[in-house]
């Protein structure tokens, strides 16, 4: 039988569609591997690998599904929600709230309402300069107490910005017609059966991998030698992590096509009935996937061209929250993830966090743009004031 027939036959076509330039997430996990078979930086590698999936991906996993199951008992028709119809004030500052919650669900919620009539553009305004969307993640789960402390600021300063555009605006300011919106609501195609088992595989792969995980990893930040403690050889538990994360990142570049700038910095699609942990899943591979990229490219940076980024990027000084503000108006998830691994490697400063959290929106801004693109564009300049003046108050008064 030829090639053509089989193809018609449909044999192989899910594996062979697998590789078509469109599945260009594959360049990233063939990249580490080629670096891996790289005598001269392959123990660089591992070592950043290890740290990336035990220190990070680990605790990302486990923050994951938590937020996902309880989530489960969350009622989107709460009554949190349904204040919104009584106050200008409740609606401004319930959508901070709904911001603050890790992920873009909120910021998404509160733009579709404010599209169908349910809330004013102070909301909208309001949830976009709270939301930091998966960043918020991330940062969790390597800083905690950090995380929670620029998740209040968020908070105070998305709502402080909602009731000040309340000010200035009516509660219809740039909304659209709904006839206009329609059209942009209708939903993509599901994944293909490949890209579905590939998802299937990655959500089995971390239900069996969470807690193993999770406990070596809390045992790492304890400082205790892993590879000792079980009798293993010597870098034996820092080869598992390399190994597992360009596992997850395999599996990863094969559940979605990249046709646009969209597809390429925004999560997954998850379908709503999907178990918690196959969410968590999904959504910890795309942080790690993001989170790898800046620590190899920090690591061989400083291998390769001997710069210390700690030191070059406090070359820039006043400039840090700046650029990190910048950065946080570029739609999407994926560089707001490049800068909080930033952070937390110490290569920027917390004001450039801050300002990055603040005026960042997210994957929510897309929805946004295609629902409401006039109010999506002012709500998101609208939101770089905050950021600016928290960003540069932090420098100024803790930085200097």
């Amino acid at each position: 039988m030829s090639d053509t027939s089989l193809r018609q036959t449909g044999l192989f076509s899910p594996v062979v569609s697998q590789f078509k330039p469109t599945y260009k997430r594959l360049l990233l996990p063939i990249a580490l591997i080629a670096l891996l078979a790289t005598e001269g930086v392959r123990e660089l590698t591992v070592n950043t690998l290890s740290d990336a999936f035990w220190a990070v991906s680990a605790y990302v996993a486990f923050t994951l599904a938590i937020y996902h199951y309880v989530s489960i008992f969350m009622d989107k028709n709460s009554k949190v929600v349904s204040l919104y119809n009584h106050s200008r004030n409740y609606q401004v500052f319930f959508a901070a709230l709904l911001g603050a919650l890790p992920g873009c669900g909120g910021a998404i919620i509160v733009t579709t309402q404010y599209v169908s009539g349910r809330v004013g553009f102070g909301a909208i305004v309001a949830v976009l300069t709270s939301t930091m969307g998966d960043a918020a993640f991330l940062l969790l789960a390597s800083q905690p107490d950090v995380g929670l402390g620029v998740i209040a600021i968020g908070v105070v300063a998305g709502a402080l910005s909602g009731w000040a555009v309340n000010k200035i605006h009516k509660d219809d300011f740039l909304r659209p017609t709904l006839a206009k919106v329609l059209p942009s609501c209708q939903q993509e195609s599901g994944p293909s059966k490949g890209e579905q088992r590939a998802i299937n595989i990655q959500g089995t792969l971390w239900k069996w991998m969470l807690f193993p995980a999770a406990a070596i990893a809390l045992l790492g930040s304890f400082q205790i030698d892993i590879n000792l403690l079980l009798g293993l050889p010597d870098m034996a538990i820092e080869w598992l992590g390399a190994i597992l994360i360009i596992s997850c990142l395999l599996l990863w570049s094969l559940t979605k096509e990249i046709k646009d700038y969209q597809s390429t910095v925004s999560e997954d699609d998850k379908s709503v009935t999907s178990h918690p942990i196959q969410k968590a899943a999904q959504d910890t591979n795309f942080i790690t996937a993001w989170v790898v990229m800046a620590f190899m490219a920090f690591e061989l940076a400083t291998f390769f061209a001997d710069i210390d980024l700690n030191v070059a990027l406090q070359g820039f000084g006043i400039w840090m929250p700046l650029i990190g503000l910048l950065i946080g108006l570029i739609p999407g998830c994926g560089p707001q993830i490049l800068v909080t691994s930033l952070y937390i490697s110490g290569a920027a400063p917390l004001s450039a966090q801050l300002a990055n959290s603040i005026s960042n929106d997210g994957d929510a801004l897309f929805p946004a743009i295609a629902l409401a693109p006039k109010a999506a564009l002012v709500a998101t300049l609208y939101s770089a004031v905050p950021a600016f003046i928290v960003g540069y108050g932090y420098h100024f008064l803790f930085e200097i």
